[in-house]
């Protein structure tokens, strides 16, 4: 499997946002296009929130209805074809939450991501053996079932040295309580600091990893928690997705696109990553964590 496909995630989300934005010019509520179309208010909200496919018969039938051009008809049911195609991560069947399949596909087409972390160590440069100690966390899974997780999220940070699309862009901010906080898996652990802090000195020049020390007071982001800002390049001739703020909790995620919205998230990160050790001084803190409390 390789990670130069990004799937049907952003064409998907391009499709279920221009069907919306038709049926409000056409000044038609969400209500009325669901009756029309005899189908329920929750389908309507999967379609236009992009969390459901939908078949080019119904994308012709919903442009019938709000009156769109024969150009924009053309280009939403190109959009309807192309987001059928199957991203890599479906292989990995349910070891991928079905909330999280979204991400996965629009984290692969992101052209920059900027990260904070103030409970863990960000996926994307975790260490299988800390993979699979935060996945034992849930209780009841079975080793297969964390061996299966583990191998998923390893194909996800491939997406930081491919080669065609060109990689993103990583930039990271960690709490340093995350750095702090002991492991059971002290050899586990140990790599897992090490192989933080050679990003950090030495890593892949499109990733950058900050510690946000604890000597920092209450920020702009002490009450968000954990959050990725994700952009995205164009596309040939079509306009660049819109930036995406995402942020996930135990039982599902939060998308948020509108220009305020994200604003106030990279307002927030700006004043992380500002406040934050730059590299050099972040892989020194990295260093330091590992000779102080597991140097025998």
């Amino acid at each position: 499997m390789t990670l130069t496909n990004a799937g049907s995630s952003v064409p998907k989300r391009q499709l279920g946002r221009l069907l919306k934005q038709a049926r409000e010019e056409a000044g038609i509520p969400l209500d009325t296009a669901a009756k029309r179309l005899e189908w329920s208010r929750a389908r309507m909200y999967r379609i236009e929130g992009a969390q459901t496919s939908v078949r080019t018969h119904d994308v012709e039938l919903m442009c019938r209805i709000y009156g769109t051009s024969d150009e924009m008809r053309s280009v939403l049911v190109a959009l309807a074809a192309e987001s059928k195609s199957r991203g890599w991560w479906h292989a990995y069947g349910d070891a991928i939450p079905e909330w999280f399949e979204l991400y996965v596909g629009l984290e692969a087409a992101a052209c920059h991501l900027r990260q904070y972390e103030p409970a863990l160590i960000p996926g994307l440069l975790q260490t299988p053996e800390y993979m699979a100690a935060v996945f034992r966390t849930k209780p009841g899974r079975t080793p297969a079932e964390v061996a299966r997780k583990v191998a998923l999220r390893l194909e996800r940070q491939r997406l930081l040295t491919r080669r065609s699309p060109a990689a993103p862009q990583l930039q990271v901010v960690i709490d340093e309580s995350v750095i702090r906080r002991p492991h059971e898996d002290v050899e586990g652990w140990r790599t897992q600091l090490a192989h933080l802090g050679g990003i950090a000195s030495t890593g892949p020049g499109n990733v950058s990893v900050r510690v946000l020390p604890m000597r920092v007071g209450p920020h702009m982001a002490s009450v968000a928690g954990a959050f990725v800002v994700l952009d995205f390049p164009r596309l040939g001739t079509r306009p660049a997705e819109p930036s995406t703020v995402y942020s996930e909790s135990l039982t599902g995620s939060l998308y948020l696109d509108r220009p305020n919205e994200v604003s106030a998230y990279v307002d927030a990160w700006t004043t992380l990553w500002a406040s934050a050790l730059d590299e050099h001084a972040s892989a020194d803190l990295l260093n330091s964590a590992i000779k102080e409390n597991y140097d025998e």
